[in-house]
This record gives C-alpha cells, structure tokens and sequence, in this order.
C-alpha cells in the first residue's frame, strides 16, 4: 500500500501514509479499486503505521481511532463499489520500537499499544487481522495475545527475513513457524525485505515446520532509485511464476509487499487460478524450539584480547579521567596541543571524548578518540549516545570502534537534538543505554543483538550513567543494579558538590558494586555555579557553597577549585576515581586539582 501511493503523487516517505486516510481518502480508496479490479481476494487497510507510538512523531497518537476506522472503512468501500468478494484484513505493523531490555518498550506498553489499534479496527468493520513484517518474534507474541484478548477475529501472523534466512533477532523461519503455529494463529508466514526467490527459500522451511496454513508476500525485488523516485524491478511475469512455485509448496496466501502493483496482482492472480500440484500437508516432524536463540554460551572461542589499560587500573587504582569535547571543525591539532603537557606525567589514566555534547554538530567521538590515541598515546573513553543512533548504526558504530582500538565506552543517553545545533532532527532511541550494555556484552561474547557470529568476540569496556543526586534515590539504585547486570564495569557521574551524597550512597551500599568515577567540575565563579544549578539538568550546587563563591569577590576561581579539591578529599576513600570535566575547555586543571592531593587518592575504594 505504502509504496502504490508513493507512485502515485507523494513525494517523500517521511510523511505519515496512514494520516492519508484522512487527509487523501480518494487517493487510499482508488488504490483499493485498483486492485480488486485486479482480482485481490483480501485486501489489507492503510493501517500498517497506525499505532500510537509511530503516529507519535506526526503529533498524531490522539488519532489512532479515527485513523484505523477510516481505514476500514475505506477498504469496505471499495469492495461494496467493486461488488467483489474479498476479505477486508486489518493489517498492523511493528510498533517501531525495540522491547526491553534492548528497547524502551515494556511488553505490557507493546500489548496496549496493539490493543487500542486492533480495537479500533474492529470497531471499523475487518474480517481479519494481519500482523506484518516484524523481526522481533517477541513483539509479535505481543500482538497476538491482544488480539487474541480483543476479539474472535481470524489472525495472519507475518515475520520478516533477511537474505541470511534469520530474522533481525536471529529466528529461522521454522523456529518462527512452530512458535505461531503453538500460539494458535490461522495463518503464518512472511512478508517483506526480499524478493520472490528468497521468499520461495522461506516458505520451504516454514512448509516443513508446520501443516497449518501459509502465507507469503515477497517485494517486487530490490528498489532502485531512478529518476528521483525508488522503483522495484521484479516484473508481474517474474512475481508470477515463483507465486506458482509457492503454492506448490502449499503457500495458501499468495500476494506482494512492497513495490507490489495492481498489475502485479493481475499476474498473480492468473498463474495461481490455473489448478496446480499441491503436496498434502505433513504435520511438522521437529520439536517447537524456544522462541528467542540462546545467547547464554559463547559462540566462539579465540584466545582474549589484551585488556585495556583502563580495565587492567579500574579497582587496582584510584583512576584520573579528564573530559574533552571534540572540535567543531575537523582540525583536531589545537585539542592535541592542549593535552600535550598531560604527556608523560602519570596524572592522566584516560581522556573521556564526548560524543555531541550539548547536541552540537561536531566532530565524531569516534574519530578524536582514535586520532588522540594514536597520535598522543593517550587511552581514551568513547561516549557513545544512543539518543542519536538506531540499532543498525550502534552495530557498525562498534565493531568500527574496535577495530580503530578503541575499546574503552561509556554509554548514555545524550542529548536531545531539540536543544542543540539541530532542533529539527529526529532523536532515535531504539536502544536503551541498559540495552547497549546488553549488546556490548554480547559482542565480547562473540554474538551479534541478532543472534549471529562474529568473526571475533570483542573486548569493550562499558561504563554506564549514574546520578548520585537523583531526586528518587531508590530509583536510581536499582537503575544501577539493572546496568551492572547487563555488564557495566563501571560508572561515571554528573558533577558532584556536596561530599555528603557520597557518604550517603555509602552508607546504603556499603560499597558500590562497581567501581565509580566521580564527576568533577571546578566552579569558575558564582554565575557559572547558578548556571549549572538552575539550568543544567542533573546538577545540583548546594546553597552553601554558592555562598562560598558570593563571598570570595575576584578569588572565585580559586575558591571554586579548593571546594573540588575538598570535596575530593572527603569522597576519595569511598570511589574508583575521579572524572574531571575542566570548566571552559582548561586541560591544566588536571595538574592544578591533583596538586597536593597524593595521599588523599593513594587509597581506593573496595568495589
């Protein structure tokens, strides 16, 4: 549906398709006539975005009702002009984000998002329900089971496969198979993301794993791009003849996704009226297997690469890190200059490279920290924001950060790009920063997030957020607790201006479980301390030491650095290290707030 009415006028992709039924209703029902004419048995409503969360973005989500009816009753329109019989399905698609503990997404906030579309679809007058293109065999559960809860409704459950014939979560399509077949579906099968050859491969292993009934729509190939539109390429003639070969397999459902037109269907329709050899149904002759692959064991074995010397001094020694922002520009000389005294003194463990600070256009933290390693000799720990990035480019963002040897991260959430260079840009937040630990874990494991090998398993470091002065303490305990079950191996925290935070964690934990680096940031002056404290979340400047810095007159500076010196004095015996984040760019307050401070961090906290 969604590509028929690109052809037909739209210009981009990025508008919402399923607003179109409100918006562009005879646009949507023309499509519809077109291909019942075409002789469509079961056409699918313009509804596969329609869900909360994907209206989201449209400022839409209030509209999910009015949209999904709308879309039924249009389809119900073109079959009452056409006179043809033909099922009406409610076609529902994933809700586009990743569920937990990779994802945002709770499975109770999966399961009411399907159940207020689904129930406005058959409010909407649909004979059935199609559930299509997911990856996630999980999320899927998801919709069935609201399904399942909202009506009596028939049910077509649709996975999407990779060329590699897995899905995106690592699912083969008889794992897929049995798994829908035990949840008690009518219909199973696959549609989207290859074309008719790969489709065929797909439904010989679900034919075998399974003797309910099949579906299959593969896309018409793969798009091109050509004269500023994507076109696919597969003809009707092609589509046609591998449909013949599906319901030899048994494929009861036969159609098309993507790039799939009215004369595609008319192909269709000819090659599977002709009666064709159709082999009896077997009952599948393989146990159901568990829905998900087993990441528990690693999927391979080499010997270990040598640890870092970040994770060989975490817990060893008291840890000195200093933050540093890439440069805007590609120049990184005058960033190397300024770290250059740091050279050689044995102050410096790490430098942090912040990864779009403020969500400024910048210079990739990727690309300073392995110019900084490679032409200081200076360890570096990558920020790595999932704010800014799906699942797609973390996984090349890492695998490309290992092997420019950078292995130490830190994972965040970063900021949002409404506040930044870029108000307009979209934040994608497909993984959680727990969630990126979990990936990371699997990667030094040697496994992919789906369920694929590596040529090597990996040896990151993973540091994660922790917030000290949260205002929900037990929150953010058990924040905590979830980061170092995902494989954290340490934490850093926002600034900190207040030694008796840290007392206080202390007394809960007793230790903390990993080791911490205390965030730093010398105060330059009182209006840098009210700026911090009013407008910057996460940091809180106590009362009384912006007295301090009423008090002191033009010695600001210098009685912003004593208290972080104090407050590292007062905190040291209880972390891992510290974190410095130099106000305004200053490197040499590294030397400056460690001077006089040997005894007060010869010590290291127990982790």
């Amino acid at each position: 549906m969604g590509t028929e009415l690109y052809t037909r006028g739209l210009q981009t992709f990025d508008q919402c398709l399923d607003e179109l039924n409100l918006l562009s209703p005879d646009m949507v029902l023309q499509v519809h006539l077109d291909y019942l004419q075409a002789g469509a048995e079961l056409l699918e409503t313009n509804t596969f975005g329609a869900n909360r969360l994907r209206l989201e973005p449209y400022g839409l989500s209030d509209r999910v009702s009015d949209i999904n009816k709308k879309g039924a009753e249009l389809a119900r329109e073109a079959r009452r002009l056409t006179g043809v019989t033909a099922w009406i399905a409610g076609a529902i698609g994933p809700t586009g984000r990743a569920l937990a503990p990779l994802g945002p997404l709770t499975r109770p906030q999966a399961a009411e998002t399907f159940r207020e579309q689904i129930e406005s679809l058959v409010e909407g007058g649909v004979d059935l329900l199609i559930f299509e293109t997911f990856s996630s065999l999980g999320e899927l559960e998801e919709a069935i089971g609201a399904a399942q809860a909202a009506c009596d409704l028939p049910i077509v459950a649709l996975m999407t496969f990779t060329e590699e014939g897995n899905s995106l979560y690592g699912n083969t399509p008889s794992e897929a198979a049995q798994r829908l077949r035990e949840l008690g579906v009518d219909v199973v099968g696959a549609n989207c993301s290859v074309g008719s050859q790969s489709m065929v491969e797909t439904m010989e292993q679900m034919a075998k794993a399974t003797d309910g009934m099949l579906a299959a729509q593969p896309n018409a190939g793969f798009p091109h791009y050509v004269g500023g539109r994507h076109v696919y390429m597969a003809s009707p003639e092609y589509m046609a003849d591998h449909a013949r070969r599906l319901v030899e397999l048994g494929v009861a459902i036969v159609g098309g996704c993507c790039g799939t037109t009215p004369d595609h269907i008319a192909a269709l329709r000819e090659a599977v009226a002709t009666p064709l050899r159709r082999p009896a149904r077997r009952p599948a002759t393989t146990k159901p297997s568990v829905p998900e692959p087993d990441r528990s064991t690693p999927a391979i074995s080499v010997p270990d690469l040598e640890p870092t010397g970040l994770a060989k001094k975490l817990g060893v020694k008291f840890v000195v890190t200093l933050e540093v922002d890439p440069p805007k520009g590609f120049d990184v000389g005058p960033i190397l200059e300024r770290l250059r005294p740091l050279q050689g003194t044995g102050l410096l463990d790490a430098v942090n490279i912040a990864d779009n600070p403020r969500a400024q256009g910048r210079m990739s933290a990727l690309a300073t920290s392995a110019l900084v390693q490679s032409r200081l000799g200076l360890e570096t720990i990558m920020h790595l924001a999932t704010r800014h990035r799906n699942l797609l480019a973390l996984h090349s963002e890492l695998l490309g950060a290992h092997g420019l040897g950078v292995r130490n991260l830190f994972l965040v959430r970063g900021d949002p790009p409404s506040l930044g260079d870029y108000p307009q840009a979209g934040a994608l937040s497909d993984v959680t920063p727990t969630g990126l630990l979990r990936l990371i874990e699997g990667f030094n494991r040697g496994a992919s997030a789906l369920g694929q090998t590596l040529d090597r398993p990996t040896s990151f470091v993973a540091g994660a957020a922790l917030n000290l002065a949260a205002s929900d303490m037990d929150r953010e305990m058990r924040l905590m607790e979830r980061k170092v079950e995902a494989g954290a191996d340490f934490f850093l925290t926002q600034p900190i201006y207040d030694p008796e935070i840290v007392e206080l964690w202390r007394k809960r934990l007793g230790a903390f479980p990993k080791p911490v680096l205390l965030g730093v940031l010398p105060l330059r002056s009182l209006r840098h301390a009210e700026f911090l404290h009013n407008e910057v979340p996460g940091i809180v400047v106590p009362e009384q030491v912006r007295d301090h810095l009423r008090r002191a007159g033009q010695g600001e500076g210098e009685v912003g650095l004593e208290l972080a010196r104090e407050l590292l004095r007062a905190a040291a015996a209880h972390v891992g290290g510290v974190y410095i984040m130099p106000p305004f760019n200053r490197y040499q307050i590294v030397a400056e707030l460690l001077d006089g401070m040997e005894d007060a961090i010869s010590g290291l906290a127990s982790a």
